[in-house]
């Protein structure tokens, strides 16, 4: 076959013939060819589509302007959406883990969150290329949308223990979305199991730190941070719990990162703007930024 035909049958999709499949499979050292079409139904679709649903994830996206720029902060957005879910979805299972005394599990799974978190904070960097010109031709577009109304993320926050009733409140308008909030506000936090762990593993754990309104934010206690203290100081007395402890901090350090990486984004494409939603924008994330999950772990360094 000459290099016309090849180029023409390629641009024609025509399949190869029996010989030239051989043939290429004798090329690739005996690798099978690729069949997209293997174990498909009808004309209309392939297994990956069917597996993945792929018509329609791609179906999804809807820009509003004629601004380039917008589809890459459309798709950014929908891709950190997918990743809250999955995030939310590996700390609740991390918890029951650790509210089941299985240790060593959870702490697989706590390698994958950081995994999920460092791919999250890495989407960022398609949204950083914007420039406030291109921002500023769509952003009428948003109205009052803002990511600070994503429901996955204010489930995700909740579950590892940064719980506020008010924030629930904000979604009571949208009755099944609110149901979904409020059982995350109501649930023990992934530092709640923590602490219940440390408790039965003989740490000295004050009651009121873990038999508590589990809507309520956490409080900082002196006597848990004496525990944490204890476990430092003796790493040979539990050395999976102390890897425990320095897994929550990488969760909270990678956690922190894509805040930080949020802000310097929203501050080199919007400045110091006002936020779609309301809130400050830089000024307000720029506090967010400083929270910490497991504000005992954090302070303890101090001491060591």
């Amino acid at each position: 076959m000459t290099t016309e035909e090849k180029t023409r049958r390629i641009r024609a999709y025509q399949p190869l013939t029996e010989e030239e499949r051989r043939r290429q499979a004798e090329r690739t050292s005996g690798e099978p060819m690729l069949d997209f079409t293997a174990g498909q139904v009808g004309t209309d679709s392939t297994p990956y589509i069917d597996y993945h649903h792929v018509d329609s994830l791609l179906s999804l996206q809807h820009p509003r302007s004629d601004e380039p720029a917008e589809l890459t902060f459309y798709i950014t957005g929908q891709v950190q959406e997918l990743l809250f879910k999955l995030m939310f979805t590996e700390t609740n299972r991390t918890r029951d883990l650790l509210l089941a005394d299985r240790l060593d599990d959870a702490l697989w799974y706590l390698r994958r969150i950081e995994k999920i978190l460092r791919v999250l904070t890495v989407s960022w960097e398609p949204v950083s290329t914007i420039t406030p010109t291109e921002f500023a031709r769509y952003r009428d577009e948003l109205g009052t949308a803002s990511g600070f109304q994503s429901y996955m993320y204010r489930q995700l926050e909740f579950s590892l223990g940064n719980k506020s009733p008010r924030m629930a409140e904000a979604y009571r308008a949208v009755p099944w979305v609110h149901e979904l909030v409020d059982a995350a506000l109501r649930a023990p936090s992934l530092y709640d199991a923590a602490l219940h762990l440390l408790r039965r593993r003989g740490y000295d754990i004050p009651s009121e730190a873990v038999e508590r309104d589990y809507t309520q934010p956490y409080e900082e206690h002196p006597a848990v941070e004496a525990a944490w203290s204890a476990l430092y100081t003796d790493q040979d007395r539990d050395p999976r719990l102390y890897a425990l402890a320095e897994a929550l901090c990488d969760l909270n350090y990678h956690y922190s990162r894509w805040r930080h990486t949020h802000l310097l984004v929203v501050e080199r494409v919007l400045g110091h703007k006002p936020g779609t939603g309301g809130t400050s924008g830089v000024d307000w994330l720029r506090r967010a930024a400083r929270h910490r999950f497991f504000p005992e772990l954090w302070a303890v360094r101090s001491g060591i």
